[in-house]
């Protein structure tokens, strides 16, 4: 799952440099466009130029959940599901600012006053918004059962 997300993100950022260049191209009209943009920050562009913090902050949050992963510490498939996720999204970004000091964003909401994002975005959040409902269920569970 992780390296099929990985490749998808990748795939999309070398198409949008590749093919968005010269400007935006409507998704669906009034709603979505694609247009090419290089990130050097993180989300909202919020703290450009610290390439190498983001990085090394990207590797160890990698490491530590692939460690967790394989340290069959997991408590339920969600965990597995969600974890990974987000290690996919963090790897998609970490070869981009690796490689080229930037992230490479293309997915534009026209609805709403929002960032342009990619796919790595999109699998960080999603994975990151399961694991915290799976945590919240489990915290009820325990209450419910009358467990710490």
């Amino acid at each position: 799952m992780i390296v099929l997300i990985v490749a998808f993100d990748q795939i999309t950022k070398y198409l949008s440099k590749t093919y968005l260049q010269d400007g935006a191209v409507p998704f669906i009209k009034n709603f979505v466009q694609f247009r090419y943009a290089e990130n050097t920050g993180m989300a909202f562009s919020m703290f450009g130029g610290a390439r190498w913090f983001f990085v090394v902050l990207t590797v160890a949050i990698c490491a530590l959940g692939l460690w967790y992963l394989f340290s069959n510490r997991c408590k339920s498939l969600w965990y597995y599901w969600s974890i990974g996720v987000v290690i996919a999204g963090g790897i998609g970004n970490l070869i981009d600012r690796a490689l080229n000091g930037y992230v490479i964003d293309f997915i534009e909401p026209l609805f709403v006053n929002f960032a342009i994002f990619n796919i790595a975005d999109c699998a960080v959040t999603c994975g990151a918004a399961v694991l915290i409902g799976a945590m919240v269920i489990d915290l009820f569970r325990k209450d419910e059962h009358g467990k710490d």
